[in-house]
């Protein structure tokens, strides 16, 4: 079928408009449909909203292919109404010959709002014709090889990896909102740097102190200490000295530096957000868009596409919105029943590991099972994410927001506190509640009555929480990373091998090639690229942002966070301006004047890093009772001894005592240790402070209870005062950015003076 132009009558184009002086290739945008039998339904409505087009003055081409491509194009009436309610040109982005035009990118957005808005005779509008397949697929192109070649080779490369973004050309090619999300990423990027060299140098100090700690020493030396079983069928009593290695490993994470990094984190996070609000001023100011309006522009892009319009009022249902909390506390209820399901995996694969027939996991049951829990956690991250997104969609439309921008907003809020609690329900019980909650031998607290809780090592439950960190991070960058470029490039690659060999054939056949309508070729190449939605953008700020969550919130326990997520960010740069420039159809443009809700969002995770560490060190660190035993019990308090080290003994204080004869009836326990100790066991210890005679708490437990307490408070606070001194310290908005938006008023309302005069003196 040869390709047809369908034109409205000549009287409706204003007189300035040619049709066919049209450039083939520039077209606002593509619509796609499957070939419906003519007189069907789908036939019927697709014609009937081309038609709507038309009426409003459209340019529409169609080309046949294995599927009917729809070009569109909008007449210059459209844009010059824009331009005279919005009172602004766009100026800054125009070549210096074309005054009178919009940029491309207000013309894609402008042609998209009039395509989603426009109301066939059967009240129907596009969303609804692509949920009934009468349309597949609708998207603008993108623009000619020279158009881009510059973002190409200038951003969209692996070599430019160390390179400063071209902020202005993405901006010009993928609107304001793109840009945003590029010069914020970039700028986190920058100052992650910083974060990610200091808490390199805390690894590093922790690691030249790996043994010289006088807790790992105690520890290595207790070659006589004999620890209570960890499982209960004839799980085997072990020496204290078998975990020499684990302590090691525990003291390089949990030291003085730590306590100083986390701090240090928590003005970092203020800093980076208070010097982000002064770059996103300047940047904005440059572009004319400080004081800009997306309520005003909304409302003028719909009296554009019908000037009988009545803006949709704002409501608010207290109904709905008690429906909607309601809903939100059952889905973080399954989220939490989802990381209880994750311990209960926890405790039986510790049971089930203790009993292997393998020698290696039998000795490092513990570890396995913290390892394989991270794993099988990320794996529930990456399921509960497709379900958390399908929710908060459910929930979003329940509350009938007014515009797309209130949509976004409800629905980042949304998808955010699940995705929190999907990623860190795991995280915070084995920060917090791992080991304090699994009873003391003789009265264990057990799942199902059945297998116990887990404990924390002698030397605490930090490594624990790193393990499963480095895990989890490791994997969402690596793994996640990979699927999210390999999907497309392999489909980029497939349509690509697939053209070649038929131009091949033909040559070899003697056959002349037809000429190639360059619609056509343009259209099929952009058509095949991986498909992209309104919340393309929203999905990379959302991984962002739980990245953000974990190089702050408990960086305590892992000063390696910002590092791994500085190397990331790297590659994610790039890794995304590779996908939006040659393996994902271009996103329609959006403006903006900043990155929206997410701001909210990240001083809400700044707060959460300061309480959040502040717990790490109090109540997961044995940073405290360290303290407490040095500063009340040590032979240096006791003896008035400065010779040794304050720390000498702390284990054995930290360990309590428990009688065999104590345990449950039904504990399967060896009588004998390994032949070499040969004696009967009585007694073994366990981590608590407990007395020996009736296992009630010592006056120790309450004096490390109350340090854990009070210094939670002393770092919460003085944290919080040094984060909100800081944010006071540093503007928001830069000095010249405030002098010239007083400059624009002055010269507006001198010239509405000049104005007023004028027309006095007449």
């Amino acid at each position: 079928m040869r390709d047809e132009i369908l034109l409205t009558p000549w009287r409706e184009f204003p007189d300035d408009l040619d049709p066919f002086a049209l450039d083939e290739q520039e077209w606002d945008f593509i619509l796609v449909s499957d070939i419906h039998q003519m007189g069907s339904e789908k036939e019927i409505k697709r014609k009937k909203f081309l038609d709507e087009l038309s009426k409003k003055g459209f340019t529409i081409k169609k080309i046949e292919d294995k599927k009917l491509f729809y070009g569109v194009r909008a007449p210059k009436w459209i844009f010059r109404k824009y331009q005279w309610l919005m009172r602004n040109p766009d100026s800054r982005l125009q070549s210096p010959g074309a005054h009178h035009d919009v940029p491309v990118t207000t013309r894609i957005r402008i042609v998209n709002f009039i395509l989603q808005n426009t109301v066939t005779p059967d009240l129907e509008k596009l969303r609804d014709l692509m949920k009934k397949n009468v349309f597949e697929a609708a998207f603008p192109l993108h623009e000619k090889e020279e158009k881009s070649l510059f973002l190409k080779e200038k951003w969209a490369r692996w070599r430019d990896i160390f390179c400063q973004q071209p902020i202005e050309n993405i901006r010009g090619y993928f609107g304001e909102k793109v840009a945003l999300y590029f010069a914020w990423l970039g700028w986190y990027t920058y100052l992650l740097g910083i974060a990610a060299v200091v808490g390199l140098l805390v690894f590093v100090a922790g690691i030249t102190v790996f043994s010289s700690s006088q807790v790992s020493k105690e520890i290595c030396e207790a070659n006589t200490t004999i620890m209570c079983p960890l499982c209960d069928q004839k799980c085997p009593f072990w020496l204290l000295s078998d975990t020499c290695t684990y302590a090691k490993v525990t003291h390089m994470i949990d030291n003085e530096g730590t306590v100083l990094f986390a701090m240090f984190m928590a003005i970092w996070a203020t800093v980076f957000l208070e010097l982000w609000k002064r770059q996103r001023a300047t940047v904005v100011t440059n572009w004319d868009l400080y004081q800009w309006d997306d309520d005003e522009e909304e409302l003028a892009m719909e009296l554009i596409n019908n000037p009988l319009h009545e803006p949709q009022r704002y409501q608010h249902s207290y109904f709905r919105s008690t429906i909607v909390i309601l809903l939100v506390l059952v889905m973080i209820a399954v989220l939490i029943g989802i990381a209880h399901a994750l311990v209960i995996y926890r405790v039986m694969a510790m049971a089930l590991f203790t009993q292997s027939t393998f020698e290696f996991i039998r000795e490092q049951a513990d570890t396995v099972a913290v390892m394989t829990g991270a794993v099988l956690h990320y794996l529930t991250i990456v399921i509960m994410t497709k379900v958390n997104r399908r929710v908060a969609l459910y929930l979003c439309d329940l509350e009938k927001p007014r515009t797309f921008s209130q949509r976004e907003n409800n629905f980042t809020m949304k998808i955010f506190t699940f995705q929190f609690f999907t990623n860190f329900s795991s995280l915070i019980y084995i920060a917090f509640f791992l080991g304090r909650i699994n009873g003391r031998p003789g009265n264990y607290v057990r799942v199902a009555g059945k297998w116990r809780l887990e404990e924390c090592h002698p030397s605490g439950c930090i490594t624990d929480l790193f393990i499963q960190m480095a895990i989890i991070m490791l994997l969402k960058q690596t793994i996640s990373n990979f699927m999210e470029y390999l999907v497309p490039w392999l489909t980029y690659k497939l349509h690509k091998k697939q053209k070649r060999p038929k131009k091949r054939n033909m040559m070899m056949f003697g056959e002349e090639e037809e000429a190639e309508d360059p619609c056509k070729k343009l259209w099929l190449s952009n058509y095949h690229l991986s498909e992209v939605n309104i919340f393309s953008l929203f999905d990379e700020f959302l991984e962002m942002v739980i990245q953000y969550s974990f190089t702050t919130i408990f960086v305590a326990a892992f000063p390696l966070a910002p590092l791994l997520a500085f190397f990331n960010n790297l590659f994610e740069i790039r890794l995304d301006a590779i996908k939006m420039i040659q393996l994902h159809r271009r996103m329609v443009p959006r403006k903006a004047n900043d990155i929206g809700i997410w701001l909210q969002v990240l001083e809400a995770i700044g707060i959460l890093a300061v309480i959040g560490n502040g717990l790490v060190i109090a109540i997961t660190s044995d940073f405290i009772p360290i303290q407490v035993y040095k500063y009340t019990y040590s032979p240096c308090m006791t003896e008035n001894s400065t010779t040794i080290d304050c720390s000498t003994g702390y284990i054995n204080h930290s360990l309590s005592i428990f009688r065999t004869q104590d345990f449950e009836p039904h504990m399967k326990l060896p009588e004998k240790l390994p032949d070499f100790l040969r004696h009967e066991i009585k007694e073994c210890r366990y981590r608590d402070y407990r007395n020996a005679d009736d296992y009630s708490y010592t006056v120790q437990f309450w004096h490390v209870f109350a340090a854990r307490l009070a210094f939670l408070i002393l770092f919460e606070h003085v944290a919080l005062c040094i984060k909100l001194i800081a944010a006071w310290y540093v503007p928001d908005v830069p000095q010249s950015v405030k002098n010239c938006i007083l400059d624009e008023k002055h010269t507006k309302l001198q010239k509405e003076l000049s104005m007023m005069e004028y027309s006095t003196d007449v």
